[in-house]
């Protein structure tokens, strides 16, 4: 981690007052004073927040019950309290938004005299608060409180889960928030939204040696924390062994230290939708890079095979998972400039073998052809098989030259699976191996302390579009809002077969996508992943190869993000800067839409524009386009015209002087 040597500054303010002084409401704001927390101490800890004079939370409580303890905030007596402040410029490690990462927030810590705490954070654009222990024992926790309680009449959107095997991969119903029974609930983040009209996103960071946090519905105006237990048992189901479980939980939720500071919970706030895009809360409120060499972190573009099922055509070979078919993809990928290529499931002789390839597949002479193209070659991995040789296989992995791995089907987030994320992690990065994990949950800190942890998936993506119709663009213009709050999705865009509602087949070999052409390439400005995919064919590309070169053109990471207009569900317009250039995405649901755009985030001068645009006949024919080239002045203001499911994308580079 860097710091900037002159935006890092730190202020700390301590203050401490005898504990009956200490009773009582406690006020933190954010530096521009838009939020204001208020802190209640008496008989247990209970906050609340409004956003310009507006009520955002009412009060909600937090607490920790241990096993053979009382909880411990309603146990013990507030005994000193510490305001500090913090205003400093981070560069990260991998730029999923931004080269530099600005870090401005007012805290203030409460600790109570049975050495258990508080910290609460007020940033600009949200909050955060976490529990601290300093009692160096091991602790069971039976139950942690934490409720997020709405004015009245606000709304969700409610990433509903049915139990806590999941992929994660959720639809956003609309919902009252007092409407959600007890028993239903949802996995994170979530969205909600107060009857004056201010957004919230819920989600948490830090997450190590703790089960995620789910929230769940009360029968009335709020949210209340849910948790996997400690694993009792876990069982390989009949039929699919080397991948789904039958498991069975304890009732206490974690058994850990209590010398540490627990998960941050979050709540990003504001009145603007795009800045729910913007924020950085999640990379934040989590621990510092644990890696220390990190020059060997590439982040780049992949061509993938699962998605297109390996449909090549137009070739000399028979397709397959086989050693000329990758070679193809290859050769696809450095036509392009693209820096990886995955191979998926069957790459291997079995699933459960990880150390031998299939017999029509030679991975090491893939792996060295690979460098020859200057082409990684990332392997993907069932979680269960590798975990039962992790070390060996990783290190051996590590030795053939692979660049990272993808691993799949974890499907849980009780703390033994969140330590399992931690480990490979860690172990990765020993070997130089980049991470992709998927199937499983949403990104929650662990990319900062572990920066080769690259993307996850979390998320209804492309794939879905093989066996269903879910992905529509709705959905699609919802994802930024909300799942991409919490960090980087592996969605893989690019999907060239679309098709509208009324002509879309579910096909699981040869996939369609809902929406258009451009709304597909859009998400290569709009969807954040430092590993982002190609889904489809190299044979669909090769075709049309004045779209691969337009996709190829984006990067992966980012210098500069602004998301310049959008609401949640309906569109959305992303301007991302990589050196001089920028690039430009915008989506929109099923109603076509026209927009202005305003260039002034260009810096002064003349532009070329290269436009990705919607075709004159889309309705009858979605992968119809059309690129266009033409001149652009900073400060100009152009008109985007989309269609039904459509999308917007451009390249604008500076043209230099003469």
């Amino acid at each position: 981690m860097k710091y900037h040597p002159i935006a890092a500054l730190l202020s700390v303010f301590v203050l401490f007052f005898p504990a009956l002084a200490l009773a009582g409401d406690h006020t933190l704001t954010s530096p521009d004073g838009d939020i204001r927390m208020s802190i209640n101490v008496e008989n247990g800890v209970r906050w609340a927040i409004s956003y310009k004079n507006q009520a955002v939370f009412l009060p909600s409580r937090v607490d920790l019950k241990l096993k053979g303890a009382k909880s411990v905030f309603r146990a013990g007596k507030l005994d000193t309290t510490l305001a500090s402040s913090v205003n400093r410029t981070i560069e990260p490690v991998v730029k999923h938004k931004s080269a530099e990462v600005h870090e401005h927030y007012n805290q203030l810590s409460l600790r109570f005299d049975n050495r258990w705490g508080l910290e609460f954070r007020a940033f600009n654009d949200g909050i955060g608060y976490r529990i601290v222990g300093e009692k160096a024992v091991d602790i069971v926790v039976e139950k942690e409180i934490a409720e997020f309680n709405f004015p009245q009449n606000s709304e969700t959107l409610f990433p509903e889960e049915d139990t806590f095997i999941s992929h994660f991969e959720r639809h956003y119903l609309p919902l009252k928030v007092g409407d959600i029974a007890k028993k239903r609930f949802a996995s994170l983040p979530a969205y909600a939204k107060t009857p004056a009209g201010i957004n919230i996103v819920i989600t948490e960071a830090d997450l190590f040696d703790y089960p995620g946090l789910f929230l769940f519905g009360t029968a009335g105006d709020g949210f209340r924390a849910g948790f996997p237990g400690v694993v009792k048992s876990a069982m390989p189901k009949e039929g699919s062994e080397d991948r789904n479980e039958v498991v069975k939980y304890h009732k206490h939720i974690a058994e850990t230290n209590g010398n540490r500071s627990f998960p941050w919970r979050i709540a990003v706030i504001s009145d603007q939708a795009t800045d729910l895009v913007e924020s950085q809360l999640v990379y934040l409120l989590s621990r510092e890079n644990k890696i220390e060499d990190t020059s060997w972190i590439k982040p780049g573009r992949i061509a993938w095979d699962w998605y297109n099922a390996s449909n090549l055509y137009g070739v000399d070979f028979k397709n397959g998972l086989n050693t000329a078919t990758y070679k193809y993809y290859i050769d696809f990928a450095a036509k392009y400039g693209l820096e990886y290529v995955i191979l998926d499931e069957g790459w291997t002789v079995s699933t459960t073998n990880l150390l031998a390839a299939n017999p029509e597949l030679d991975v090491h002479e893939l792996i060295r052809y690979g460098k020859e193209k200057k082409v990684g070659i990332i392997l993907w991995a069932l979680w269960k098989p590798l975990d039962k040789d992790y070390s060996n296989i990783l290190r051996a992995w590590g030795e053939w030259g692979v660049a990272g791995i993808k691993v799949d089907f974890m499907q849980r987030a009780d703390q033994q699976m969140v330590n399992y994320y931690t480990k490979i992690a860690k172990e990765a990065a020993k070997h130089k191996l980049l991470v992709d994990y998927h199937g499983g949950f949403k990104p929650a800190g662990l990319r900062r302390a572990y920066p080769n942890v690259m993307t996850y998936e979390g998320v209804k993506g492309n794939e879905n579009n093989k066996w269903s119709t879910d992905v529509t663009p709705r959905h699609n213009v919802t994802l930024p809002f909300i799942r991409m709050v919490a960090g980087p999705m592996d969605f893989t865009p690019g999907a060239m077969r679309n098709a509208n509602p009324w002509n879309h087949q579910v096909n699981h070999f040869r996939p369609m996508s809902l929406g258009t052409r451009a709304h597909q390439v859009a998400m290569y400005a709009v969807y954040e992943s430092a590993l982002q995919m190609l889904c489809d064919s190299p044979s669909s590309y090769l075709r049309e190869p004045e779209v691969a070169e337009f996709i190829a053109q984006f990067p992966s990471v980012w210098d500069e993000t602004q998301v310049l207009a959008g609401e949640v569900g309906e569109f959305i317009v992303v301007a991302r800067r990589s050196g001089d250039t920028w690039y430009l995405g915008a989506m929109t649901n099923e109603h076509g839409r026209k927009l202005t755009v305003d260039l002034s985030f260009l810096i002064s001068g003349d532009y070329r524009m290269q436009s990705f645009v919607d075709g004159v006949n889309t309705v009858q024919f979605a992968e119809d386009y059309r690129l266009n080239n033409v001149s652009v002045k900073a400060g100009q203001k152009i008109e985007l015209n989309m269609a039904s499911g459509g999308g917007w994308a451009a390249v604008l580079s500076r043209k230099l002087s003469l």
